[in-house]
């Protein structure tokens, strides 16, 4: 009798055993690489082809092998304290979606931190995008549509799809990249936040973000508590700048006395002119222009009560949702806290730069 509890012990113990090792190799499948620094002036070719740079680092083309490449972002030592490295590399581990860039691996190799992701050969929305008289890089209309509704389906997961809620914080077509098929993936969680999914509120202690895209309450708690919202009121602004064709900052803004961009687009909405007229062959389907406009119009309402969940905004760009124009929040109406702070908030809008968040 004791043998024979000790053989099914035994044997227990061992499919235990077993469960462990394949469930600790999955894991490790799963999760991104560490490489060592060595590993990355391999995989870069010393360097050798920069994609980019940004505030954070500069971002290299690089090869695992002969048919798959990756692009290295090696961050600058002189930005903060590394919480970019942490932010990204702990939010990279909660995702797994097609609409979501995957990290393929990371460096930690003393004070060098780089981040290797998949490489997209057609680069990012911003592309696309960012001139109403580019007319090769107009996609047409469908495709945008199928663009900003995977856009939103990426968001939409990140706030209720993962273990943990993740609020991006810094969504902008320019952090979108498209895949072979022109597959949107959200990319750059380095100012990302993590948070439990019944916790509707998070805090704050700077504003975070890129100018353009930020959402008001970030600046001003007049408008509302920062949470999964402020996403919506970025998203918000990256289909009005599908809409429009021209960038909601930079050079097509000379002051902050000028029309402010989401206001022209209600107004063109408001008069009944068509959107983007002067883009995309005869007879493009200005009605899709019309539905991102209206969409990203519900987006960026200046309270975050006033905006849709993602998951609506799925359903509003899935045709699941009856369309409507929303409350104009450019007019004299509302409170007057609001139209009090309403100009600052324009002009913080065009005149911030993006500032990391150090707790």
């Amino acid at each position: 009798l004791w043998s024979q509890t000790f053989y099914t012990w035994n044997r227990n113990e061992n499919e235990h055993q077993f469960k462990v090792i394949r469930f600790l190799e999955d894991y490790k499948a799963l999760k991104p690489s560490r490489y060592s620094y060595a590993d990355i002036k391999r995989i870069t070719n010393e360097f050798k082809e920069k994609l980019g740079e940004g505030a954070y680092g500069t971002v290299f083309k690089g090869s695992l092998s002969s048919e798959f490449f990756v692009a290295v972002k090696v961050l600058n030592n002189s930005k903060g304290n590394g919480e970019e490295f942490f932010n990204e590399v702990g939010a990279m581990g909660h995702i797994h979606h097609v609409n979501v860039v995957r990290m393929v691996g990371f460096c930690a190799d003393g004070y060098r931190r780089t981040l290797v992701y998949e490489y997209f050969p057609n680069g990012s929305l911003q592309d696309f995008i960012s001139s109403a008289d580019n007319k090769n890089g107009f996609l047409g209309w469908d495709k945008l549509k199928d663009i900003s509704l995977g856009i939103a389906k990426g968001i939409e997961y990140l706030h209720q799809g993962c273990d943990q809620r993740i609020l991006h914080f810094d969504i902008k077509p320019h952090n979108v990249f498209l895949d072979h098929n022109f597959t949107p993936k959200i990319s750059d969680f380095g100012l990302a936040k993590l948070c439990s999914k019944d916790q509707s509120i998070v805090s704050m202690t700077t504003a975070r973000g890129t100018m353009g895209y930020i959402a008001p309450e970030v600046f001003s708690r007049n408008f509302g508590n920062v949470s999964y919202k402020s996403d919506v009121y970025s998203f918000g602004m990256l289909l009005l700048e599908i809409v429009g064709g021209r960038k909601n900052i930079g050079p097509t803004i000379n002051d902050a006395s000028d029309i402010y961009y989401p206001e022209w687009i209600y107004n063109l909405l408001e008069g009944g002119q068509d959107l983007r007229m002067d883009i995309g062959e005869e007879g493009s389907d200005s009605t899709i222009a019309k539905e991102l406009a209206i969409v990203g119009l519900w987006c960026i309402q200046w309270h975050p009560v006033d905006r849709p969940s993602m998951k609506v905004v799925v359903h509003m760009l899935e045709g699941r949702e009856n369309l409507s124009m929303p409350p104009n929040p450019f007019g004299s109406t509302g409170p007057t806290r609001t139209n009090a702070i309403l100009p600052a908030l324009r002009r913080l809008n065009l005149e911030l730069e993006a500032i990391a968040e150090l707790e």
